[in-house]
């Protein structure tokens, strides 16, 4: 297991690496000068120069990189253009309701998908599954804006239940600033649901289908011990692919679903940073982003090897 993991582990820093490198120069490439677009159009070019000067912008692309990426491994992701602070301090306020945000979505997502999944392939071939999954694939096919649209209108316009959008900061209370995230987390967590719910019976059935499962009924085992004894171990090794693939997207997937509800995230700090060309920002919160998306899949191939003893023999 130590060697399977230290193995997974270098392939990570490696894959990091390389991603920093292509990050780094796929922004150098976009048309457009930061300095420039800061100080206005009508700037003179003595002006524009100076303020190069004092960004780094007119150094050697090599200095940059390594510069840039020094700063990365000491937590110092620079200043930025527009705000004119420290990147990590906007990453960390705007972190502050991302991650919440995804963590809750991601458990409502577990809660809902794995029932309705293996409910959906204990009940195959039967109404009941069917009517299950014609309800996932609905779920996969709505919009989640125009679901999380739907959702201000019932239950913060009609009913008055929640906040239909904002966000006050954890300092106004625990309470307050959970229930001003429950509508987003519904909006992003019912599409993914639906996904998780449709993999989650798919692998079943598969495994379900396997010789061994067969010995395990032919010995006497009820359909319910096999399914939950033997089939949903197997099963979930597409399962942890698929959760680990939606935290990520949650994390920062979600510009459209910040916007609507006004929420001060990771995904609208993203797109600000893009129309602004403010692109340390834009560096910064990709690399983490890209290496929380790294993390995520190390866990999951090292839940792999718990879940399925024989992939460390392989490895």
């Amino acid at each position: 297991m130590l060697t399977y993991a230290t193995k997974r582990a270098l392939i990570a820093i490696l894959t990091l690496l390389a991603a920093s490198l292509v990050v780094f120069a796929m922004l150098e490439i976009v048309p457009g000068d930061p300095a420039r677009l800061m100080l206005g159009m009508n700037a003179t070019e003595d002006a524009v120069h100076n303020l190069q000067e004092q960004m780094g912008l007119n150094q050697p692309l090599a200095i940059r990189y390594f510069s840039w990426l020094g700063g990365l491994l000491t937590g110092d992701l620079g200043k930025s253009y527009t705000y004119s602070v420290p990147v990590f301090d906007l990453i960390k306020e705007r972190v502050a309701v991302s991650l919440p945000l995804a963590v809750i979505s991601l458990a409502l997502s577990t809660l809902i998908a794995l029932p309705v999944g293996i409910f959906a392939a204990s009940k195959r071939g039967k109404f009941s599954g069917t009517l299950a999954m014609g309800v996932a694939q609905v779920g996969v096919a709505i919009p989640n804006f125009w679901f999380a649209l739907l959702l201000v209108y019932l239950f913060a316009v009609t009913l008055r239940l929640v906040p239909a959008g904002g966000f006050p900061g954890w300092g106004a209370g625990f309470g307050v600033s959970l229930k001003s995230l429950i509508l987003p987390s519904i909006a992003l967590a019912l599409p993914q649901a639906a996904i998780l719910a449709r993999v989650t019976r798919s692998a079943l059935l598969e495994v379900l289908g396997e010789d061994y499962i067969r010995t395990a009924r032919a010995k006497g085992l009820s359909r319910r011990q096999v399914l939950y004894r033997h089939a949903l171990r197997n099963a979930l090794i597409p399962v942890l692919t698929i959760l680990g693939l939606q935290f990520a997207f949650l994390l920062a997937g979600t510009i459209i679903i910040e916007n609507v509800f006004y929420l001060p995230g990771l995904g609208r700090l993203v797109f600000q940073a893009i129309t602004q060309r403010d692109l340390i920002v834009v560096e910064g919160v990709v690399m983490l982003l890209i290496a929380t998306l790294i993390l995520v899949n190390l866990l999951v191939d090292l839940s792999y090897a718990i879940v399925d003893p024989r992939l460390r023999g392989r490895s």
